[in-house]
């Protein structure tokens, strides 16, 4: 990774990582208080309780080895938890479980299924538990004292109201899930809050609202049917999870023909080694400071890894392969040989387009190709001063001194706000 200004101070990065320890310590505290009181009274309706406790285990074991990063990683356990958390009736019999004990049992479904994952040497999902234990905790506080005192029924009923009801908690609880996953994520990776929180309400539109309607249907069905509905509706949930682990392996083994290919430039001598792969790390966390979020995130990642790719067609390699220096006509022909290479590998068609467009002006680019534009800039750039301690800060300056027309001034302001963070950490991408 090439050189980096210098650090913000402590204090800034300390806000986010502290919000992390208060929401840890909350679940940490949560859990404990939930056990300890279920130990104490002892355990209200034990095969009810083993029953979504195993459901919960399975929902854990079945994300084993998912790919970090995943959004929602175990569906059938946030589905099942969720169900224990709104849970009145069994087979018609009203049930006398309270919120300790429900997220006793989810933080015991959750530990169980966390086994394999602390016997490779991983340790558990502390982010992933943390939401789980404040998500549920939240949802059984506002449904269980209503219900199981009377006054929700006589209140709202049996009907339509009912149902309003359970959709408003549900919106409730999907909005509290977002909000603790996105503080997570801010306190992990230092991204801006704002775009990380849209991309989890994004995401509540797909398997999130599912997660909320199974685990709904869920509840209903054992108020009605008792335990039996258990397996009718978890055993499709289950193979829907398997599915999505199966299509992310394929995306992942996408991603890495991807990055093997942008690797070409570097086998054959165009380009420096790790050049694509260093733009493509940093055009992404720039691309988050700047909002972007799942499929565009995606599509700016490929054409980053892509964006020297039409240097192949070139007689005569580019000097270290750093085009910022080349005439502006031979820099849109080399990015136009690019978009038409990218275009025959069965990429999306946006992907093309970045490429193609990387060296035009900025005003009349979209705001990936000015991501890679000024990325890939400031990665030859910064590689001029060999071992200068202040090369990192003079690619800066160049790259502000061209924002009258070759570099957006807020992504060039994005690249120095993510660079003062510390810039990329952690293996490069591919």
């Amino acid at each position: 990774m090439s050189a980096r200004p210098p650090r913000p101070p402590a204090g800034r990065a300390g806000v986010p990582r502290g919000t992390a320890v208060l929401l840890r310590t909350a679940a940490a505290t949560v859990a404990a208080a939930g056990l300890g009181l279920t130990l104490w009274h002892g355990i209200a309706e034990p095969g009810t309780a083993l029953a979504f406790g195993l459901l919960i285990t399975v929902g854990e074991l079945a994300r084993w080895g998912a790919r970090r990063g995943e959004r929602e990683p175990a569906p059938l356990a946030a589905a099942g938890a969720l169900a224990y958390a709104l849970l009145g009736e069994s087979a018609g019999r009203p049930t006398t479980h309270g919120v300790a004990q429900i997220v006793a049992v989810v933080v015991a479904g959750a530990l169980v299924g966390a086994v394999p994952r602390i016997a490779r040497g991983q340790g558990p999902a502390c982010d992933h538990v943390t939401r789980r234990v404040l998500t549920v905790a939240f949802a059984a506080v506002c449904f269980q004292p209503l219900y199981n005192s009377g006054e929700l029924i006589r209140t709202v009923g049996r009907g339509p109201g009912y149902a309003l009801f359970l959709l408003l908690l549900l919106v409730l609880t999907a909005l509290c899930d977002a909000v603790l996953a996105a503080l997570l994520v801010r306190a992990r990776t230092g991204h801006p809050y704002g775009p990380l929180l849209r991309g989890e309400l994004h995401a509540l539109l797909g398997i999130g609202s599912a997660v909320c309607a199974t685990g709904v249907v869920i509840a209903l069905a054992v108020a009605v049917a008792g335990l039996w509905a258990l397996p009718v509706f978890c055993v499709p949930l289950l193979l829907a999870q398997l599915s999505f682990r199966r299509y992310a392996a394929v995306r992942d083994t996408y991603r890495q023909t991807i990055a093997s290919l942008a690797r070409a430039t570097e086998i054959a001598g165009y380009t420096s080694p790790g050049h694509a792969h260093r733009v493509a790390a940093l055009s992404r966390a720039v691309g988050r400071e700047l909002g972007l979020s799942g499929p565009d995130l995606t599509v700016l990642e490929y054409a980053a890894l892509m964006h020297d790719i039409g240097q192949l067609s070139l007689v005569d390699p580019v000097p270290e392969g750093a085009t910022v220096r080349l005439p502006e006509a031979e820099q849109r022909r080399i990015a136009l040989l690019g978009g038409a290479v990218v275009r025959q590998t069965g990429a999306p068609a946006a992907v093309a387009v970045v490429v193609e467009r990387q060296a035009d002006p900025y005003r009349e680019q979209p705001l990936p190709a000015r991501i890679v534009r000024a990325v890939n800039a400031y990665d030859e750039l910064s590689r001029e001063g060999g071992e200068h301690p202040d090369r990192a800060l003079r690619a800066l300056e160049r790259l502000r001194l061209g924002t009258a027309r070759d570099y957006h001034p807020k992504v060039v302001e994005s690249l120095a706000r993510v660079l003062a963070r510390g810039g990329v950490t952690g293996p490069a991408p591919g």
